[in-house]
């Protein structure tokens, strides 16, 4: 039922899927993203799959250029390789209708170079981020169509609600004020197998009688509704008391020219407990 819920919403969000439209499914069909994504979403509304037992950037343009698929998902990583295969960078890519980017924050700098690789080749459409968890089956969350805000995931799933929360308490963020990321919904989990502990600190029945997915990732709401992931939470540095956070250190990385991808870690230190390096 979770993962039907998802296909329905999926579709809804970033569809529509009509007759002869295929999806390049490159994700690994053990993964939530995969399998709901990939695979499912399409299947059921009577779309075919284009299988990628393994990804390798050289073997995507081959495909494109055979099959002409309507849809794609993958991780950031995966459009930052397409974007530097000499091959992708002359394959005609008009036959795409969505393209989607999830797994992981997408760097603006990639979906920049993406979008310049799709342009110059008949593209017709954008990379849009979305956001989710496996505990709800995989994504949650959409950028529109026809919308963009940087380092934004989109807007919550038909059917998806979504809030942030003060840390420990069930108290809603005002806009633009950091906090945990909650979301409930027909695609929530049943729990963890075995581990009911677990299972009760992040499925969690607030005072609005919803049972709440809590996501142990800190991020803010914009007054309109768009969400933004900030950092998982036991990911964030804390330098002298401070709360460092490595994506935006990574964003500013990012910017120079001499830098293609950078990753940011807390390391110990004698004084400060720990740094960013």
């Amino acid at each position: 039922a979770n993962v039907n819920a998802l296909a329905v919403q999926t579709n809804a969000a970033g569809g529509p899927v009509v007759p002869g439209d295929s999806m390049l499914s490159i994700l690994p069909a053990f993964h939530g993203f995969g399998l709901a994504v990939g695979l499912h979403a399409m299947l059921t509304q009577g779309g075919s799959c284009v299988l990628v037992p393994k990804f390798k950037a050289s073997t995507l343009a081959p495909l494109v250029r055979k099959h002409k698929p309507a849809f794609m998902a993958g991780v950031p990583t995966l459009y930052d390789a397409l974007a530097a295969d000499p091959e992708f960078r002359t394959t005609p890519l008009g036959c795409f209708k969505g393209l989607f980017s999830g797994g992981d924050s997408l760097p603006p700098e990639i979906k920049y170079r993406f979008e310049e690789v799709l342009r110059a080749n008949g593209g017709r459409t954008v990379l849009r981020e979305g956001y989710g968890m496996t505990e709800s089956v995989t994504a949650n969350m959409l950028m529109p169509a026809g919308e963009y805000r940087e380092r934004s995931m989109g807007v919550p799933y038909p059917d998806m609600l979504a809030k942030v929360v003060r840390p420990g308490t069930f108290e809603e963020c005002p806009p633009m004020e950091e906090g945990e990321i909650c979301v409930s919904g027909p695609s929530l989990m049943l729990g963890y197998l075995g581990d009911p502990e677990a299972t009760a600190a992040v499925l969690k029945t607030h005072p609005d009688g919803r049972l709440w997915l809590h996501s142990g990732d800190v991020g803010c709401m914009d007054k309109d509704g768009f969400f933004y992931f900030r950092q998982r939470a036991k990911r964030v540095i804390k330098t002298s008391g401070i709360a460092v956070y490595p994506s935006q250190v990574e964003d500013v990385l990012n910017k120079h020219p001499a830098v293609r991808l950078s990753c940011v870690i807390g390391v110990p230190h004698p004084s400060q407990v720990e740094v960013a390096k």
